[in-house]
């Protein structure tokens, strides 16, 4: 392998279309990790960094919340995008004060995030003033004084909005929340919100807390496995092992997604001689190529056959003792399913009427089931009801608190979970409120902050003045992109937390902010000695990170320090919190985050454990469900069926294989046989056919969102349709690309999450 230059832009004339892969990961994952080390990072700095991904005396990806086994752990405990992210992170490419001079905003905002992200590590603290075209230089003793000035002048505390994404540590994130609190304010959004909310708000109303109950343990001897609305070869590529672990003990494997995904076709593992010159494991025993939207209606179906197993054999399918004893409303549920509509099943699924009852019929005899899930059931009108049938379908069998059964929401960013525990939330509940003010001698807000969405309307509509965010890349993640960027160019100050650059950086306030920070990978100095960071896998299990590189630059501080530092610029040094130490020392902040945080009592031995500990989960842990009523709550869900107008498409926004959330690896997207190339859409043929277009036609999608005036619509150009093996009536394409399509008005039920998996869209050639 040789090192080669970095990327120029995307040039979409480029793009090539082959066919699509059957299998995911085999030896081209190994020499396309290889390749992004020995590009970004040079061969010595590659072996250094990955010897130490995910080991325990090493430091916790960058990329995904997919937890490391308990006891042994393999020598490459990590996957393709694992490396790819480290390599991002690790790179030797830096942008400097140098860079900045020679390109205004203004070029850079024509510039893509995968253009911006290539130029390499943020080096210096860097400001744009109002009225300037560049970015330059500033100190930090500056950069905290303006915006703590900024903070302490605005006339209300609600003003001010506090973003963050899933990489920062559980350190940063108690002391970030810690601060917007001190402040006066609960504007705390997140990723969550845009995520997995629709999961934590489901699994709250129905077993009382909003995490997944299941230990990789359990995936791997579960009798029957549901994977539904998932794409684990690109998203969570380590699952495959453990889902590979499963089927040798057995277990059956459900596919339930619109597009199939090569990972749950088969799983050629690099690590054992199956995937290196076999044919590798097929995954999926079933797949169900369900239309968007129609998981509801499928989940449904499924207790309906179910629970007609129970009424043709009484006493044999449904678990009644615990039903009995450990739920509410089965009764009203039972009256409401009985009555099912078929028809409206069918319309809602495309999926066979035989293929749902075989379904059913698995979900009968298995004695452990789990249903795993991601985005594709959380970004929808109805993704609330959804988790909360799904989890009705788990209660009849008493799936819930039994070793190799439960719930399994997947998490996708690293620490995206942590962040929530720690008190990253614009809803907190009044218990850790009470606790906060009790250690520190403060008084938090009560009412309750701004989510993501709420948050771009509050700038749009001149209700907030300050935006800071720690991580991320807001506008690249959010809905609406033009109603975002309008939004966050309204505010009077902006500040980003980051390693690297992206587009939220060239989409300013009338003042600006750069703020660099340390990365996993690298080595944290500080007064105290050498430091390491907590994180919260996606199965609640809280471990050590600490990363070995020396800092991409002297100038750089970490996220403790940064928010530690503006803490002591907006209050001063007299402040109830002893901000101060909170820098020197991070066991100080988790020697408060133990006396505040539920499940965190004696934090720091317990972290100093090798794998870790593992926060308490009633559910799982003593089948007791901190609800509303005391029991897991069996819930009614009617469907609201979607209706596509003649000639349109749902449209649901996706990653390639090449990115992790925003981040941009490459323009490849080999599993879908896509290279050079991001702005595709894929559609069915038959619906191709139907609609006169033609397989590689260049086409614009406008998105039609029904309003009190009409119907709005949002316009994207110049994409490349690819016939694709899609569900019939549905299309996807990436994000962040197809962003600008989805309505900033159109969420979720309950949880506010934006519908990027239900968009209505028609085609025009272009």
């Amino acid at each position: 392998m040789t090192r080669r230059p970095p990327q120029q832009d995307v040039d979409e004339s480029k793009l090539r279309v082959g066919e699509p892969k059957t299998y995911a990961a085999g030896v081209k994952g190994v020499l396309v990790s290889l390749q992004h080390g020995l590009d970004e990072m040079g061969a010595v700095r590659s072996a250094q960094t990955l010897r130490l991904l995910n080991q325990r005396e090493g430091f916790d990806c960058p990329g995904c919340a997919w937890p490391e086994a308990q006891g042994h752990r393999k020598l490459a405990e990590f996957c393709e995008n694992g490396a790819k992210a480290v390599a991002e992170e690790a790179t030797v490419r830096r942008v400097t004060p140098e860079f900045f001079a020679r390109h205004s905003v203004a070029e850079l905002a024509e510039k893509t995030d995968y253009w911006l992200g290539k130029q390499g590590r943020l080096t210096e603290p860097m400001v744009l003033r109002e009225g300037s075209s560049h970015y330059e230089p500033i100190s930090w003793d500056d950069a905290f004084a303006l915006v703590g000035g900024a903070l302490r002048g605005l006339a209300d505390p609600n003003e001010a909005i506090f973003y963050t994404s899933g990489r920062t540590s559980n350190e940063a994130a108690f002391a970030y929340q810690l601060l917007a609190r001190s402040l006066g304010t609960n504007n705390l959004p997140d990723c969550s919100n845009m995520c997995h909310e629709s999961s934590g708000s489901a699994l709250i109303q129905t077993i009382g807390i909003g995490k997944g109950s299941v230990s990789l343990a359990d995936v791997t001897h579960a009798d029957l496995l549901l994977v539904v609305g998932q794409n684990p070869g690109t998203n969570h590529p380590r699952m495959l092992s453990a889902l590979e672990e499963a089927k040798g003990n057995g277990a059956t494997i459900v596919a339930v997604n619109p597009l199939p995904e090569a990972g749950l076709m088969r799983f050629k593992n690099p690590q054992n001689v199956r995937g290196v010159v076999g044919k590798g494991t097929p995954l999926a025993d079933e797949f169900c190529q369900i239309r968007l939207g129609g998981d509801l209606a499928f989940f449904r179906a499924l207790g309906h056959l179910v629970l007609a197993a129970e009424d043709a054999a009484p006493g044999t399918v449904l678990d009644r003792e615990f039903i009995s004893s450990s739920t509410s409303g089965f009764e009203e549920w039972a009256a409401d399913i009985r009555e099912l509509d078929w028809d409206e099943v069918d319309a809602a699924t495309g999926l066979s009427r035989e293929q749902i009852a075989h379904v059913a019929r698995l979900l009968v005899e298995s004695k452990r089931t789990i249903i795993c899930w991601a985005m594709g059931l959380t970004q929808h009108k109805q993704s609330v009801p959804t988790i909360r049938e799904l989890v009705n379908v788990l209660l009849l069998r008493g799936m819930i608190g039994k070793p190799g059964a439960g719930v399994c929401p997947v998490r996708g960013h690293s620490n995206v979970q942590g962040d929530r525990t720690m008190g990253i939330y614009e809803k907190p509940k009044e218990n850790f409120l009470s606790a906060l003010d009790a250690e520190f001698g403060i008084t938090s807000p009560r009412e309750h902050g701004y989510d993501t969405v709420e948050a771009i309307h509050a700038m749009r509509d001149g209700k907030a003045k300050v935006f800071f965010a720690v991580g991320g890349n807001f506008v690249s993640a959010t809905p609406d992109t033009e109603v975002t960027m309008r939004a966050l160019r309204s505010m009077d100050l902006t500040v980003h937390v980051s390693t690297k650059l992206n587009m939220s950086h060239v989409v300013p306030g009338r003042t600006a902010l750069i703020l660099p920070t340390l990365g996993r990978t690298e080595r944290d100095e500080q007064a105290g000695g050498t430091q390491f960071v907590t994180v919260e896998d996606s199965m609640s299990v809280v471990h050590r990170s600490r990363g070995r590189l020396s800092p991409a630059g002297p100038a750089l501080l970490s996220e403790v320090a940064i928010v530690s530092r503006l803490a002591r610029a907006v209050f001063g040094s007299s402040h109830a919190v002893p901000w101060a130490s909170f820098e020197e020392n991070y066991d100080t902040v988790r020697d408060h985050i133990s006396r505040v945080v539920p499940g965190c009592v004696d934090y720091n031995p317990r972290v100093r454990e090798p794998d870790g500990f593992v926060l308490p989960h009633p559910p799982r842990d003593s089948r007791s469900f901190p609800t509303t009523t005391g029991k897991a709550n069996f819930t009614v869900n009617p469907v609201q069926l979607i209706t596509v107008p003649e000639g349109r498409l749902i449209l649901q926004t996706l990653r390639s294989h090449d990115q992790y959330n925003t981040t941009i690896y490459g323009l490849d997207d080999r599993y879908r046989g896509v290279h050079d190339g991001r702005r595709v859409v894929f559609v069915n043929p038959e619906d191709l056919s139907a609609l006169g277009i033609a397989d590689g036609a260049m086409v614009d999608m406008i998105s039609e969102w029904p309003s009190d005036s009409g119907v709005v619509e949002r316009r994207v150009k110049l994409f490349r349709v690819i016939a694709y093996p899609t569900a019939r009536g549905c299309a996807a394409a990436y994000f962040p690309e197809a962003n600008a399509l989805v309505p900033l008005e159109s969420t979720a039920e309950t949880s506010n999450t934006p519908t990027s998996k239900a968009i209505i869209i028609r085609l025009e050639q272009s």
